[in-house]
């Protein structure tokens, strides 16, 4: 057996910020040599953020990730970094032609290079191209052919990225024909909820498959719709877990290893053709190896330190904890609330507080985002607004220290009524949408005169079933809650009081406004329940429909109520429209309204009874 000591570093990247990506990355190497680290990996396309989406598109934009590789290589040798192995996530440029793809010399790669004594010694181009959910990765790259292995300190060390886990045969399969000791996984993996419990599954079966130890480490912070948690992973050859890094921060993952020395395990050996062309200068033993998917794999051998290191003592593994699912979830909405409002360039944002649930939480997030003195809360009450709402949004904003403003839309209403009785006057629905548009007209006003950028309110029901107003309670610049349905809005403001209190704290969100009846007090005595099923009754339609695809039949089969089948399906159908004119917002469970569902919006298709 032979020793290292490896270091996983998840950060926070931005796209397209080359040069402070690399920052990021010169930062985190210095500190991973302070604690003896023999070898650091970052995230997937660490260096360009990721997802960079059209941008790979540019070959402008591939030729600044590639010139920032060799630059940042030279610059971690200078600063004293040359003798740790760095494994980072870049964007390339194909050398061959991908034919299998139909695509010629030059086309964009998710890459992960290795970097050595101020030079790139190893490139690895991710081989399975994910092409379902959020990843449109066949749009973009071709996949990579060749399957580095690499000799640091007496261990050999294979480099897969993200989906090469998640597909069987391929890097995987090589990897246990190649006899790595270490499988190093670098990864952009999407947070959604459940889904940490999957990835641990996965790497204790890759583990025992490829019969290596894995490390997997993953990015985190917010990217527009998606956001990162981290929870990056050591697992041994066994499948059991190592180490872990904790959720929803920046982390240095330190663990020390005892692993196979090179040609001591089971090492498996390669055959067939060698195709030179395709073997990086320097490299021994090369092969091709079937990769049990369909494709043969080029296996490169380039040795870094062949001597295993002298022995040294370990440090104790970290393995941290893990959240509660709503602590975790709630965590996850205030990340990529802040990383959203931080990486556009804002520095305070507005709501409007109406004395609802989910003004409430979308507030409360915000001050744990960026601090309540950059949180401007409005309660923009109508003639039909009861009392206890501006009262109750008052009472938030005095606990959470928010800068709070009362504005009565009730004489802007009227102007608007009174002009609108030439064209017929303003009736039901109409009116109700006229007090929306109102307050949305003067929120973006105040974004507009004070830089703020506006947070939407409406959850993921609200959303789902049209129950929202276009350029009213939708206009905005941001949607923290667009993925979170009405009962686990609750749920979220109950344990964020309860985390309070567990602290000493005052509990931030009024119960008043977590036990009233939702409405939306754009009428007399209107309440949700008026035109939606209960919200416990709806939201399981809901998730069954939307994220699980489930049709009429079958959703009545799952033992929901027909003629609340039949009316939530209505509902969602005819509001994709307006969905498509909803502002962005974190993706937090298995499919998401935006680039997670893609539905027309000229469509003759219904889930109709049938005949």
């Amino acid at each position: 057996m032979a020793q290292l000591r490896i270091a996983l570093a998840q950060v926070d990247t931005t796209v397209g910020d080359l040069a402070g990506n690399a920052d990021l990355v010169s930062t985190w190497t210095k500190r991973a040599v302070a604690d003896g680290a023999h070898l650091i990996a970052f995230g997937e396309l660490t260096l360009t953020g990721y997802p960079p989406e059209d941008l790979v598109l540019r070959r402008s934009f591939v030729a600044a990730s590639q010139r920032a590789l060799v630059a940042l290589a030279r610059r971690l040798a200078e600063e004293g970094c040359g003798e740790i192995a760095v494994v980072v996530g870049y964007l390339d440029a194909s050398a061959q032609p991908a034919p299998n793809v139909g695509r010629p010399a030059g086309e964009p790669q998710n890459a992960a290079a290795v970097l050595w004594g101020g030079e790139v010694v190893a490139r690895y181009a991710k081989h399975h191209l994910p092409n379902y959910g959020v990843f449109d990765e066949f749009r973009y790259f071709v996949p990579g052919m060749a399957f580095p292995v690499l000799r640091l300190h007496g261990i050999d060390v294979g480099l897969t990225i993200c989906e090469d886990l998640w597909q069987q045969g391929g890097p995987i399969t090589v990897a246990r024909r190649s006899g790595v000791g270490l499988v190093l996984c670098i990864n952009g993996s999407p947070y959604e909820q459940g889904k940490s419990f999957q990835r641990d599954a996965l790497c204790a079966g890759r583990a025992r498959e490829a019969a290596a130890a894995l490390a997997y480490v993953n990015l985190v912070g917010g990217q527009d719709e998606l956001v990162f948690d981290g929870d990056s992973l050591v697992v041994d050859a066994a499948g059991e877990l190592v180490a872990r890094a904790p959720v929803f921060s920046e982390a240095l993952l330190i663990t020390d290893l005892d692993l196979p020395a090179a040609g001591s395990g089971p090492a498996r050996a390669v055959s067939g053709a060698v195709d030179a062309g395709a073997v990086d200068a320097g490299a021994v033993d090369a092969g091709a190896v079937d990769a049990e998917d369909g494709t043969t794999m080029t296996v490169t051998r380039t040795v870094l330190a062949a001597e295993p290191l002298a022995p040294f003592a370990p440090l104790p593994p970290v393995v941290a904890d893990r959240p509660e699912p709503a602590g975790e979830l709630y965590t996850a909405l205030v990340t990529a609330t802040r990383d959203y409002i931080r990486k556009n360039g804002f520095s305070s944002v507005a709501l409007g507080l109406s004395g609802g649930i989910d003004s409430a939480l979308v507030a409360t997030i915000a001050v744990d985002a960026i601090g309540a003195d950059a949180v401007h809360t409005v309660a923009l009450p109508s003639g039909y607004s009861s009392g206890h709402s501006v009262t109750d949004a008052a009472e938030l904003a005095r606990r959470q220290g928010t800068r709070h403003a009362v504005v009565p839309i009730e004489p802007i209403a009227a102007a608007f009524r009174a002009a609108a009785a030439a064209l017929g006057g303003l009736h039901g629905l109409a009116d109700e949408n006229l007090q929306a548009r109102v307050r949305g007209t003067l929120l973006m006003a105040l974004s507009n005169q004070h830089g703020h950028l506006i947070l939407t309110t409406g959850n993921k029901s609200e959303l789902a079933t049209g129950f929202s107003t276009l350029y009213g309670d939708s206009a905005g610049g941001y949607a923290p809650i667009k993925d979170v349905s009405k009962t686990r809005v609750w749920g979220l403001a109950r344990w964020r009081n309860a985390a309070a209190e567990k602290r000493g704290e005052v509990p931030p969100i009024p119960e008043e406004i977590i036990v009233k009846a939702p409405s939306a007090e754009l009428a007399p005595g209107q309440l949700d329940s008026d035109r939606l099923p209960d919200y416990g009754i709806l939201d399981p339609v809901l998730d069954d429909y939307v994220s699980h695809d489930r049709g009429r039949a079958e959703l009545i089969a799952a033992g929901h109520d027909p003629a609340v089948v039949d009316k939530v399906i209505r509902l969602v159908d005819l509001a994709e429209y307006k969905r498509r004119q909803n502002p962005p917002g974190p993706k937090v469970t298995s499919k998401a309204f935006g680039r997670d569902r893609r539905l027309p919006i000229t469509s003759r298709w219904r889930e109709n009874p049938p005949a």
